[in-house]
């Protein structure tokens, strides 16, 4: 006997009746689509929003207990369609319809066979949720009845989502189309064009398994990239590993990336799996690629070709699922002609390249947002009762130094000037020296004021200029540029420069809880 239909009316009056009475959004929600099931008949039940900050569609509440939430990107699955095209889809058997996505069953167990799914839209017209049913009981599939009456049910829901916070915090990610991952990118600020650049790629290649190699000067970000990289991919919920070269002795590299088995050296009393086992199925991001020695470089490679390497004193082939991201600021084409690079590796690890902006390069509004990001950050960190006021004075200085040290330098200054400012920062609380009341011709120049630098001589520059903002204290100019403090003397040994000192700089030592910085 087939089930009567009922009425669009006697869903919608329930509907409105939760509407009124019930305060927490999402009990209200869960009991909508519990009511929305029953009343089509379905197995289950779902509501997505669109969080455009992630690009991606969110399962606010569902119908279905195997899960807490389900992601899809826009365009993904059914209901991602429906998301981007706005257009109601009723399909009767889905494993037979290429736009379905079958991990959801994958990870339940359960088959689904019909599915209608239709937009949730708001006072502008514009979609910004799915509401979707499964497995319709009795016939099994969805009519152009049901469809009539979903519609129904979704406009009343979306009437009723339009008056909570929540609406108004998807509306404002929405509005923010220049910051494309913003949850993903929360440590990431900046609006500038050269960003914007940025954030399109990562979006593109995140959705892929391809090796990215990141470039740019320390204190540019390229962890924070690497990590957005592995969060906007199908990797996300795996394990995120960072092996920085640059703070391992060469022999303790090959251990630390491919383990070892028990009794391949002395005091290797047990199995010692490496980075590459521990991020299995997930994302290895390799630091200061360029600091790699040779003799692992070969290593690297067959993983990056076959997936499988062996352990130190091993004979037990082992294979590995990951995704490699790697990053320096080296020029390793430079290197390979210098052949302290291997080429075929570096072929292999450049599919994608990204080349991170310097912070000089970024404009001046994207320094302003920086700098009052930190100014709240250090408050919070330090509890203090509120946060100092940036003077317009402190702002310009800040604006006309070329920041060698890029973001990491940044930060580190503002939250001096935090810590040392009573109530409003003012230049003298910046620890900048005084040459930053003008840019640097050398590292500020415009592109077209002459012929370009060599690389070791940008990175001379480099070295010398943050050297000098930590009146020559290598430990702390290490911590700004990134990386150790060994690295940083094999670094000014091969550039040729002298070990500083704060005497020999010229620079006197800092006094304890001076209120000022230097002049």
């Amino acid at each position: 006997m087939t089930t009567p239909k009922r009425e669009p009316s006697a869903v919608l009056l329930p509907v409105g009746g939760l509407i009124g009475q019930e305060v927490n959004l999402d009990v209200f929600l869960r009991q909508v689509v519990d009511r929305v099931a029953a009343s089509m008949q379905a197995d289950r039940g779902t509501l997505y929003l669109i969080d455009h900050s992630r690009g991606e569609l969110f399962s606010r509440a569902a119908h279905l207990p195997e899960l807490k939430q389900i992601r899809l990107k826009l365009g993904q699955g059914i209901a991602g369609a429906v998301a981007l095209s706005g257009e109601v889809v009723n399909i009767p058997a889905a494993h037979d319809e290429q736009r379905f996505n079958p991990d959801v069953d994958k990870l339940t167990g359960y088959r689904t066979r019909s599915l209608l799914a239709v937009p949730l839209r708001d006072a502008p017209g514009e979609v910004f949720g799915v509401l979707q049913v499964l497995n319709r009981r009795g016939s099994g599939r969805f009519d152009a009845d049901d469809e009539t009456r979903l519609l129904g049910i979704s406009a009343e829901v979306s009437q009723a989502l339009q008056a909570t916070s929540l609406y108004a915090e998807l509306r404002r990610a929405r509005a923010r189309p220049e910051q494309p991952v913003g949850y993903f990118f929360n440590k990431v600020i900046g609006e500038s064009a050269p960003m914007r650049a940025i954030y399109k790629t990562v979006q593109k290649a995140a959705q892929t398994d391809a090796t990215v190699l990141l470039r740019g000067e320390s204190g540019t970000g390229k962890e924070l990239f690497a990590r957005a990289l592995h969060v906007n991919s199908r990797r996300a919920d795996r394990p995120f590993v960072k092996v920085d070269c640059a703070a391992l002795p060469g022999s303790l590299i090959e251990n630390e990336l491919f383990g070892h088995e028990r009794g391949a050296f002395t005091g290797a009393e047990h199995r010692h799996p490496g980075r590459f086992e521990a991020a299995d199925e997930g994302t290895v991001f390799i630091d200061e690629l360029g600091e790699l020695p040779l003799s692992v470089q070969g290593k690297l490679l067959r993983v990056l070709q076959d997936r499988e390497f062996d352990r130190l004193g091993g004979t037990r082939t082992v294979q590995v699922d990951v995704r490699i991201v790697a990053a320096t600021h080296r020029d390793l084409a430079q290197m390979v002609r210098e052949g302290r690079f291997r080429e075929d590796l570096y072929y292999r690890i450049k599919v994608v390249e990204l080349q991170l902006p310097p912070l000089r390069s970024r404009g001046p509004e994207d320094l302003e947002r920086l700098t009052r990001h930190f100014i709240a950050t250090t408050a919070r960190k330090h509890h203090l009762a509120g946060e100092p006021r940036l003077s317009s004075a402190a702002l310009e200085r800040l604006k006309a130094w070329s920041w060698p040290g890029n973001v990491r330098e940044l930060e580190h200054c503002i939250e001096s000037a935090v810590v040392l400012c009573d109530g409003e920062i003012l230049p003298e609380h910046l620890p900048l020296p005084e040459a930053s009341r003008t840019p640097s011709p050398q590292l500020a120049a415009p592109a077209d004021a002459g012929p370009p630098l060599t690389l070791a001589e940008a990175e001379r520059r480099h070295l010398l200029a943050v050297l000098a903002r930590a009146h020559g204290n290598q430990t702390l100019a290490a911590k700004w540029l990134g990386i150790g403090r060994n690295t940083l003397s094999r670094k000014l040994q091969a550039a040729g420069l002298p070990k500083p000192s704060a005497r020999r700089s010229g620079v006197a030592p800092r006094r304890r809880g001076g209120g000022r910085g230097p002049a």
